[in-house]
């Protein structure tokens, strides 16, 4: 009988979401609901098991821990991209990775949530009318603002037109970008530093690479002006985490919206969660009905062709 784990289902809903009968072997699914980012505690917990079910990049899978675990025939990653599994070290142990589709809404519907929670300041009022005060703040306005959207792909490019329909200026900034891609887009393309410095809204859309480590540092985050709003659903390490919460605290920007950390889950004790002008939510961006209908309805899919000898959506 097969083993199959199901990782990081932090709130319990992967039955919810899965049909585990349609496999065409007999099977025994264990769901576990914590993290574990110790590896040696990962690799004790996932003995005896052949397939393992990772939801994103919530556990990392590296060449050491993937080299302790003999059983492991399949990992399925949700996603068809997964900074955190060593998918070469995984081909030459013998462990077969294989991927889901996703979608391009969620994450874009988020980012517009926390832009509008962070100019408004709706989780500061939502607080203070329960605690019995009434207007406490005074909100910013999106239309004439400007948008600066850094990264423009996929997702970007969606919450640029988004950006649109409000009536903002929109302008885009990557390192790859081309006046003629953004021009698609019906944006116009400027300098890294005209977008932070020009922008009321700054909002990054990229992958986490050697290339966009610490892309948004001291210097440039000191190029904001005083009213704007930095909002990250893209990865944590992007955005220099100390000098954002260093310009939060002198209050020289506005505020900021989070969805992505340098740690995840986020330390209980950590400095972010005591300042307000920062409004966060627990990497939520792909935590949706639909998108966990295609992640693990997929990953269900991924385990019966590799056990009928037909692995698809093979990664690397």
């Amino acid at each position: 009988m097969h083993r199959i784990a199901v990782l990081d289902d932090y709130q319990s809903v992967a039955a919810e979401f899965t049909d585990w009968s349609r496999l065409p072997a007999p099977a025994e699914v264990v769901e576990f609901h914590d993290a574990v980012p110790d590896p040696a505690e990962l690799v004790a917990r996932l003995q005896g098991f052949d397939v393992v079910v990772a939801m994103r990049e919530r556990t990392r899978f590296s060449r050491d821990v993937l080299s302790r675990l003999p059983d492991l025939k399949l990992l399925v990653t949700t996603g068809m991209r997964n900074k955190s599994i060593d998918v070469e070290a995984a081909t030459e142990f013998g462990i077969t990775v294989c991927g889901t589709g996703s979608g391009a809404t969620a994450t874009v519907e988020l980012t517009w949530g926390l832009i509008l929670a962070a100019v408004r300041h709706i989780p500061r009022e939502d607080a203070a009318m329960r605690a019995g005060a009434w207007q406490q703040t005074i909100g910013g306005d999106l239309a004439g603002a400007r948008l600066g959207v850094v990264g423009l792909g996929r997702l970007g490019s969606r919450v640029a037109t988004i950006g649109q329909a409000f009536g903002m200026d929109v302008v885009a900034w990557s390192q790859n970008l081309t006046d003629e891609r953004a021009a698609e887009v019906g944006v116009r393309r400027v300098e890294k530093q005209e977008l932070l410095a020009t922008a009321d809204v700054v909002t990054i859309h990229l992958l986490l690479s050697k290339r966009t480590r610490g892309l948004i540092g001291a210097d440039d985050l000191a190029l904001m002006k005083h009213n704007a709003v930095l909002v990250n659903t893209s990865r944590g390490p992007i955005v220099d985490e100390a000098a954002l919460i260093e310009v939060l605290r002198r209050g020289a920007i506005a505020g900021a919206g989070l969805d992505v950390y340098d740690a995840e889950p986020l330390p209980r004790d950590h400095p972010l969660r005591e300042l307000r002008r920062a409004v966060l939510t627990p990497h939520l961006g792909y935590v949706t009905r639909g998108t966990y209908e295609v992640f693990y309805g997929e990953a269900v899919e991924d385990v019966a062709a590799w056990m009928a000898g037909t692995p698809i959506r093979v990664l690397g």
